[in-house]
């Protein structure tokens, strides 16, 4: 017995012992592990491994799980077995893994081509019925199965499909059963966390492999669980559309009975009525019923579109362009303002573009009924320039100071929509 064994660990513990003593004790037994405490930092735990005629020392924590690097495991014996299995394949196979993405079978998918023509027909056939893309559904078991490439290649071919550029959405993921890389083909080694998945599309892949995989997801609407709170450009190219329906819906019916409501988008709806909005249309998308049998008050639908975008994690003017429209709002110039303000829009992914613009050409429609809704665009830059734009780093100082800039760059997007756009 061991004494001041830590309660998490068990006969493999040995105690305040030097490298040179693990050493001894594992050597000739390849394979075999032992745990020990460090003489130079007591307190601290290293996992004394053999392989390869040799010991190899390793930094070992414990939050719960067991763990040396990124991987964390239930049992030593699991961390044991996916290292052994780790260290195996990259010794062995160091050259072959290292030309694994030099031939990638990404772009060419030979096997998903016999099932492509029946995919690209059910989406065309989705498209009209209710136009959305979707991940088919079929009685066959193949079919059933179609991996995330096979859906890929039908949407490339669908010529209805909006081509907008999407960065996979890649997590840690722990494989049951045996599981081939999508991007190279070469089978996940390991116990656990043996590659990424793509939270939006599926796609499975080595994570070395991801580095490579093309900014060219598409979402599969079966992940996709709700519509506010979801990224932009997922949502669109999830649904297939230009726009968020959320955007496109609420300002149509704004539009059809709305603009000379006296301070719209400025007096508030009743909350759980927007909160009713909101999840009708995460539970029916595009069948959400938000008209004026249902929802009188224009105020709840201008509401739940501020809703829309206050809760995107991503703002329409991202955070990555943030900086230079701020920048640009404080140019004294009027014309090198503009300027400056045309090459930020440049800059934003293309939905959120199409987004702004669509939304500035409606607010632009909003001030031509002025005298009605008594909504200029400076009103109206008041109310969606925190909505439209957050600083990346989300302080609450940087937002004060920054609100009469951003109040400043929506105001000239609306005035100047025929120009900017």
């Amino acid at each position: 017995q061991v004494e001041n064994r830590p309660k998490y660990y068990g006969r493999e513990f040995h105690g305040m012992i030097s490298r040179e003593q693990a050493d001894d004790l594992l050597s000739g037994v390849e394979g075999a592990y032992l745990i020990r405490e460090s003489q130079r930092q007591p307190g601290s735990y290293t996992l004394a491994l053999r392989f390869g005629i040799q010991t190899l020392n390793y930094r070992l924590f414990y939050d719960g799980k067991h763990f040396v690097g990124e991987k964390r495991f239930e049992s030593m014996h699991d961390l044991v077995t996916d290292g052994l299995i780790t260290l195996y394949i990259e010794t062995k196979a160091a050259e072959y893994i290292s030309k694994m993405t030099t031939n990638p079978i990404y772009e060419h998918v030979g096997y998903a081509t016999l099932l492509r023509d029946k995919v690209s027909r059910r989406l065309s056939k989705s498209k009209q019925d209710s136009k959305k893309v979707t991940a088919p559904r079929e009685d066959s078991n193949s079919v059933e199965k179609i991996t995330s490439l096979v859906r890929r290649a039908a949407l490339k071919e669908n010529e209805n499909h909006f081509n907008y550029e999407k960065a996979h959405n890649f997590k840690v993921h722990t494989f049951r059963g045996p599981h081939w890389c999508e991007y190279c083909a070469n089978f996940m080694w390991g116990l656990i966390a043996q590659g990424v998945r793509c939270s939006d599309c599926g796609l499975n892949v080595h994570k070395q492999c991801s580095k490579y995989v093309p900014n060219d997801c598409q979402p599969d609407l079966k992940r996709i669980k709700k519509v506010y709170c979801c990224d932009l450009t997922t949502l669109v190219k999830a649904h297939n559309t230009q726009r968020p329906m959320v955007v496109d819906m609420c300002i149509r019916e704004i539009e059809d009975r709305g603009l000379q409501s006296e301070g719209l988008y400025r007096v508030s709806g009743f909350t759980e009525h927007i909160e009713d909005v909101k999840m009708s249309f995460d539970r029916d998308g595009d069948k959400a019923d938000i008209c004026a049998n249902t929802y009188a008050d224009i105020n709840i639908i201008a509401g739940a579109l501020k809703l829309y975008f206050r809760d995107l994690p991503i703002p329409v003017i991202t955070y990555d362009v943030y900086s230079k429209f701020i920048e640009a709002a404080k140019l004294t110039n009027p014309d090198a303002r503009l300027e400056a303000i045309h090459d930020g829009l440049l800059l934003l992914p293309p939905a959120h573009y199409e987004t702004l613009r669509y939304l500035m050409t409606h607010l632009k429609k909003v001030t031509m009924f002025e005298k009605d809704n008594f909504m200029n665009a400076e009103n109206l830059g008041i109310v969606f320039g925190p909505t439209l734009m957050r600083p990346p780093d989300q302080n609450t100082l940087a937002t004060l100071n920054d609100m009469r800039y951003q109040k400043l760059i929506i105001q000239l997007l609306i005035e100047n929509e025929d120009v900017l756009f």
